[in-house]
């Protein structure tokens, strides 16, 4: 396909996406009440989320200081709710992009890719979210004695979105590894040979993109380590089956297929 065409193919595949998030973010305002109290939940159960109203054991607050917070509170929460339950149509458009670069017997993957990328984004999400508030409880127990929590709206949710995100996206990147070494594009020898470094990487990013505390790192950088462990297992089996399956494996560069013994009749000119 000419470069306008990958780029027109493109735009209908972000705007195919789009249409089902929309569709989820309109979901999101519907039951934004239920989401909204599931996803400070995390906070609400530590003893720092009631210091603001008295100790009020069955109060919550989180406080907003601008006018527009309480709107763009419920906006993001929509659109959570909308990137999550788009979700298995959106991974879908993304690999359907490529699809057509395939051979007909690898289009197959493309289900597949689906069908293992929503359950490892899903558990991803749902890691962040469980681990959220043993992270909280380590953060704000660097906090002096006499000093009260007095988190924002804001703060707090842009801390789960990014977690959510983060978290979901990292567990389907080694599924990105194997559908890549199915479809030939990369070898096991090639990932053995830069497998130290992937891991150092995925260590540093995790450090990066959580915050500064240990638990939710190694809560990150495990997972996401076995699973490219994984899948790094799963392209050596592959690429040992198909080795054995092509004739020409074992040879050297240098080192002469062998002929047919009894050659075939000539073509008809």
């Amino acid at each position: 396909m000419p470069l306008m065409e990958h780029l027109r193919e493109l735009r209908n595949r972000v705007l195919k996406s789009l249409v089902f998030v929309t569709v989820g973010v309109g979901l999101g305002f519907v039951f934004f009440d239920p989401v909204w109290e599931f996803l400070k939940q995390p906070y609400c159960a530590l003893p720092q989320s009631n210091e603001v109203v008295g100790g009020d054991t069955e109060a919550c607050s989180l406080i907003y200081t601008g006018i527009f917070e309480a709107f763009f509170l419920k906006f993001k929460v929509a659109v959570i709710v909308g990137i999550v339950a788009a979700c298995p149509f959106w991974l879908y458009q993304l690999w359907a992009f490529v699809a057509p670069a395939l051979r007909g017997k690898e289009k197959r993957y493309t289900y597949a890719f689906v069908a293992t990328a929503v359950p490892l984004f899903l558990t991803g999400a749902a890691l962040a979210y469980f681990i959220t508030q043993k992270t909280l409880e380590i953060l704000f127990g660097f906090a002096s004695e006499g000093e009260i929590a007095m988190i924002t709206i804001t703060n707090y949710l842009n801390y789960m979105i990014t977690m959510i995100l983060v978290f979901g996206i990292a567990f389907v990147v080694p599924l990105i590894v194997v559908l890549l070494n199915l479809i030939g594009v990369l070898p096991h020898a090639a990932i053995a040979k830069w497998r130290r470094l992937i891991i150092f990487l995925a260590c540093v990013l995790a450090a990066v993109v959580t915050p500064a505390e240990p638990f939710s790192m190694v809560a990150l950088a495990i997972p996401v380590v076995l699973l490219f462990e994984m899948a790094e297992l799963f392209c050596y089996v592959n690429d040992r089956r198909k080795g054995k399956a092509d004739p020409m494996a074992g040879l050297d560069d240098d080192e002469a297929s062998p002929l047919e013994e009894t050659p075939g009749a000539a073509p008809n000119r």
